[in-house]
């Protein structure tokens, strides 16, 4: 009206397709992707992955290999894992996942049997005083020559 002067301002809603939350590592990618203004082929390129792939992951039909899980990581500027409060088998799947390393590697480098590494990590098995330091040492990420 002619005679109000009041001007509204609000800020501009978010995309429909922004995430709402953050749950899974689809979700922190598209996130990314739009605060950056990225297309998925922007990001794709960068990821070294097609670009159906990265649509895939965005709408959790699949989820990265392994081996890509350190570039997506890059890509983030962040871990999205958490590990605080976790158990000490899911701090080594995370610590594991994040490095893209598979059991079977990670086994050598602890010098210990894969079988052994995988009741840890499901929450089965006695680790020895030595033993556990080692594996505390690298989910700490305090051992760097052992990644």
């Amino acid at each position: 009206m002619p005679f109000c002067h009041v001007q509204l301002t609000a800020q501009k809603p978010p995309s429909p397709a922004y995430p709402r939350a953050l749950k899974t590592l689809g979700d922190h990618l598209r996130k990314r992707r739009l605060d950056l203004g990225l297309l998925q082929g922007d990001v794709a390129e960068e990821l070294d992955v097609n670009k159906m792939t990265v649509c895939n992951w965005e709408t959790n039909r699949t989820s990265p290999q392994l081996r890509l899980i350190p570039r997506i990581i890059t890509f983030l500027g962040y871990s999205p894992y958490h590990t605080q409060s976790e158990s000490l088998g899911k701090r080594i799947r995370i610590r594991r996942r994040v490095l893209g390393i598979s059991q079977t590697k990670l086994a050598v480098l602890l010098g210990i049997d894969p079988s052994t590494l995988r009741r840890w990590a499901s929450g089965n098995g006695k680790l020895s005083e030595a033993h556990r330091s080692n594996l505390l040492d690298w989910l700490s990420g305090s051992d760097a020559a052992r990644d």
